[in-house]
């Protein structure tokens, strides 16, 4: 009998224990089973003694929930909400209080992962597909995407898909000078590792003798001018470059969309559309193309396909994962989306629909027109005569007194060299527009000057098409209807409120309450990314300190904020190590050697940051082959840039070698990328920074308590060793003119800021003794799955002592060839025991990677192990003769309501045996809506949006 498990320091809040799922007992008992004499025996076989780290994780005492609310009320009061009307691509918006309470504050739709599993996933698909028919029927074009991370990494994917299908073969890319800020530091980021030069300019007036692959063109403006842009247009696809359009969504109510400007690709931010501004995020942005374009069209995609029935059915379509099939090839290394945050945006437009949101855009122009008329008769001309929400006024030397005065009214303005911006949006009040007034000098009253305020968009450029004109925008006007729709889609999905998500590598574990309360107070959603830093104090503050934090997890001497997602960590950090190369005068370092069982999106993101790809073998264990690194190691020494690798392995064990390839990479002149996808197996116990890494990202959607969303959002904050720091990513708001090597990698300064206050809420009430027991229990819950589950689905690979890491990977593989069942039917079987399932077929083909997390408590993990033992009970029938694969309920997986209703049955099982397997509950069942999806049908017959209203019409006659 092993000695007893000790509970951690009894000063330790209820949190922790309410965190980590297993109960002392159960620990002792999971030990008993994996065969460890105590939990630290178990680390000690698990992770090499070479990189143990040596002093205990000290982040100071652990809070317990009801002091850490305290603690980020008090952090709340430092921030100070002016009204902002700094516009900019972001502006104040409504958000419907039953989309916040049954969405956005819903664990239903927070904790669900992204939908691979089609079949359980349904309800958010469909919440995306009406995303992306608002964005195609606003934009008028034909495909739209499921979202990406923000308005000006969207801009820079829009450029690198122009730049694929441009007939123009010279490297320019023009970018309207009336394209936001943000937008164009980013793009800039984007294109000079690429070797690609941008062209500032009038599109009006320099386009059309400009020899450039394609154009960003801003409608309206960020100075708010509202231009006819179909002869620059017009130019562009004459000469065979490509039009891009970054437009204002809500503008789009009232203007012509860009399709029918001739635009070939629109992109955006539908931030307005309900999403608070959170410090710069997280936002949904948008990209929509012409039809020509979609099988190039970066990030998600959802489309319509059937089931096994026949019925409808929503997938995620073709490029689903394109990282892993096509690496340094992949065209972007976007593997996400902001699900959470589009869900949000096509709720908005669902509760408003096509009338209420053009009721919002007439309101948010007529005040700007007041607004103008107003100034004009105060001495300020807008430098623009045609507007929609934003004017911009020339002030001169008066413009210190004017924002003296602003900053007295609580107002923050957008201020540029000579001038002053207002943007108004549809928290604008009447009262808002006569504070402004009195910021430039005078008292007038808002009813007098309405009168006397006329149109400013032109005829010619105002929007005479229908948009949203589905059903489901025209039918929930009710909050009774919206609540019951809602409700209905959610109840379609399986979240992570109802059952274990044992998904390698993607870490779904608890995204606690507490975490996720200061997410929607004001003083955190309420301010807008470049309000003054005296205005965002509390923000500040927790920066400070969740990166303090962060280098004490790591062991790095630096952290950067500013990535909004894993993807963009790994660009970020990528293009650090780019930067340090170039400033020590070695431009020639592009080679990056990256292991055969690498994350997709790392050789992704290194074509992306202009490296060479060189690709590292495994050896039968699943490590890197250490002999082969060296080899390649040395015969590119002399271009070496850097090796990525994920530790512990994307094969769920600690390489005993790490250090070792460190040193490797280092004797070349390399830097060390380490992925920190996996850090939940680190965390308290090793530190990267201390064993031979330079950079890693964090996934704080997975190791820091983050939700998934349904795809996002994420953070993929980067640390640093300090001879990197300096070239982590700058910004212009923050640092002007940047001295940094590298520029922005996200329209914001820091990311997605408001979600920064789930992970330190997290980090705060875990103490480093807490987060230290989460990682401990982390791997002894994969250990134990790894134990129950060897007898009956052989463990792929373990380190030298029999141990696995946080996640194994088992292998079913043989079983196709006894049965013919596949990684499939086991994966849709297990949906009608109420799971989704593991990771598929990644990082080996045709198995299935597992990852508990420490959430889990036994009793769920030992439900999820007995689906899976059963499962292989169903197989041994197929291979007995009992019945034919095809005719097994694993083949027919996953049975709906449908199933068990049929007046005839005449399968080879009894309905109970389908529907009902072993140890599930009839009173409890998860029933899928649909059958298994046909994903070649969907792909050969490709909808991404719902049809007009007119093919239902036609369907009725």
């Amino acid at each position: 009998m092993n000695a007893p498990f000790k509970p951690i320091n009894e000063a330790a809040t209820d949190f922790v224990r309410r965190h980590i799922g297993p109960s002392p007992r159960d620990i002792n008992a999971m030990l008993d089973t994996v065969g460890a004499a105590s939990l630290q025996a178990l680390m000690g076989e698990t992770l090499p003694a070479s990189i143990r780290q040596k002093a205990p994780l000290d982040l100071g005492r652990a809070l317990s929930e009801t002091e850490a609310l305290t603690h980020m009320s008090e952090l709340a009061a430092q921030n100070q909400v002016f009204t902002s009307l700094i516009g900019q691509g972001y502006s104040g918006t409504i958000l419907p209080a039953v989309i916040q309470r049954n969405i956005l504050e819903n664990p239903a739709w927070y904790t669900a992962y992204t939908p691979y599993q089609p079949e359980i996933s349904q309800g958010r698909l469909e919440a995306l597909f009406n995303f992306q028919t608002m964005i195609c029927d606003l934009t008028g074009l034909d495909v739209a995407n499921a979202s990406l991370l923000d308005e000006a990494t969207a801009a820079a994917e829009a450029m690198a898909l122009a730049e694929r299908h441009s007939q123009v073969k010279a490297k320019v890319f023009f970018v309207d000078k009336e394209v936001h800020p943000q937008t164009l530091a980013v793009m800039r980021t984007r294109a000079a590792p690429l070797g690609w030069a941008l062209l500032v300019g009038d599109p009006l007036t320099e386009l059309d003798k400009a020899d450039v692959l394609g154009a960003l063109l801003q409608y309206p403006g960020t100075t708010g001018a509202v231009r006819d842009l179909r002869p620059a247009i017009a130019s562009l696809r004459a000469k065979g470059a490509l039009a891009i359009v970054a437009a204002d969504l809500l503008s789009l109510a009232l203007l012509t969309s860009p399709g029918e400007l001739g635009a070939d690709i629109a992109i955006g931010s539908a931030q307005r559309f309900g999403v608070p501004m959170g410090y710069g995020g997280p936002h949904a942005a948008y990209m929509a193309v012409r039809d020509t374009l979609k099988r190039s069209l970066p990030g998600r995609i959802v489309g319509l396909s059937v089931d096994s029935r026949g019925a409808p059915a929503y997938r995620l379509a073709l490029q689903t994962r394109e990282q892993h099939i096509r690496r340094e090839k992949a065209t972007s290394n976007i593997c996400t989306a902001q699900v959470l945050l589009a869900v949000i945006a096509s709720m908005y437009a669902v509760y408003h629909g096509p009338e209420g949101l053009t009721h919002i855009a007439r309101g948010v122009h007529r005040r700007a027109t007041v607004l103008a008329a107003g100034l004009r008769k105060l001495g300020f001309a807008p430098t623009s005569e045609a507007f929609f929400d934003t004017v911009t006024v020339e002030v001169g030397a008066k413009q210190i007194e004017i924002v003296s005065r602003a900053q007295a009214e609580r107002i923050n303005l957008r201020i540029g060299a000579t001038t002053l911006g207002i943007a108004l949006d549809e928290t604008t009040t009447p009262e808002t527009v006569e504070a402004v007034w009195r910021v430039f000098g005078g008292k007038l009253s808002f009813a007098e000057i309405e009168g006397s305020a006329s149109e400013t968009l032109p005829k010619e450029l105002r929007r005479s098409s229908t948009f949203l004109t589905h059903p489901v925008f025209n039918t929930h006007r009710s909050e009774t209807e919206l609540l019951r729709y809602m409700r209905k889609l959610s109840d379609r999905d399986l979240a992570l409120d109802r059952a274990m998500i044992p998904l390698g590598s993607c870490t779904m574990k608890l995204n606690a309450t507490t975490e996720m309360i200061p997410l929607t107070w004001p003083a955190f959603g309420n301010l807008h990314p470049f309000a003054p830093t005296d205005q965002a104090k509390g923000y500040h503050a927790l920066f400070k300190r969740l990166e303090q934090w962060l280098c004490d997890i790591t062991g790095y001497d630096a952290v950067s904020l500013q990535p909004n997602s894993g993807a963009q960590g790994e660009y970020a950090g990528l293009l650090a190590i780019r930067g340090y190369h170039l400033a020590r005068g070695e431009p020639h370092r592009k080679v990056c050697l990256i292991p055969s069982s690498a994350h997709g999106t790392n050789p992704a993101s290194a074509a992306m940051v202009g490296m060479d790809v060189v690709v590292v073998a495994c050896d039968a264990r699943g490590d890197v082959d250490v002999n082969d690194l060296r080899a390649k190691a040395e015969k590119h020494s002399a271009n070496l840039a850097a090796v990525m690798i994920t530790y512990p392995s994307t094969h769920g064990v600690f390489e005993e070698h790490i250090s070792e390839i460190c040193d490797i990479v280092h004797a070349h002149g390399g830097q060390v990328y380490l992925d920190g996808a996996n850090m939940n197996a680190q965390v308290g116990l090793s530190r990267p920074g201390d064993y031979g890494a330079d950079v890693s990202h964090l996934n704080l959607h997975k190791t820091f308590c983050i939700p998934h969303g349904g795809g996002g959002p994420g953070m993929g904050p980067i640390g640093v060793k300090a001879h990197l720091a300096p070239y982590l990513p700058g910004h212009p708001a923050t640092d002007g003119a940047t001295a940094h090597a590298i520029g922005p990698v996200s329209a914001a300064p820091f990311g997605s800021a408001s979600i920064l206050t789930i992970s330190y809420i997290y980090i705060l009430m875990m103490g480093g003794e807490g987060l230290t027991r989460a990682t401990e229990i982390a791997i002894l819950n994969a250990n134990y799955i790894a134990a129950r589950l060897q007898p009956h689905f052989p463990v792929l690979y373990r380190n030298e002592r029999g141990r696995v890491a946080h996640e194994c990977i088992v292998d079913p593989r043989a079983l196709k060839t006894t049965s013919g069942v596949t990684v499939d039917d086991i994966a849709k079987r297990l949906i009608d025991y109420g799971f989704h399932a593991p990771t598929m077929s990644f990082p080996v083909a045709g198995t299935l990677m597992i990852e508990p997390t420490e959430s889990e408590s036994k009793f769920e993990i030992d439900r999820f192990c007995d689906a899976m033992i059963a499962i292989r009970g169903e197989i041994a029938d197929v291979e007995k003769g009992r019945w034919k694969v095809e005719a097994s309920p694993l083949r027919h997986a996953p049975h709906t309501v449908h199933d068990i209703a049929d007046d005839v049955w005449d399968r080879a099982y009894t309905r109970a045996e389908g529907c009902f397997p072993a140890g599930v509950s009839r009173s409890d069942k998860y029933w899928s809506p649909v059958g298994r999806v046909d994903n070649v049908y969907g792909d050969r017959n490709l909808v991404c949006s719902c049809p007009p209203v007119e093919d239902y019409a036609q369907a009725a006659e």
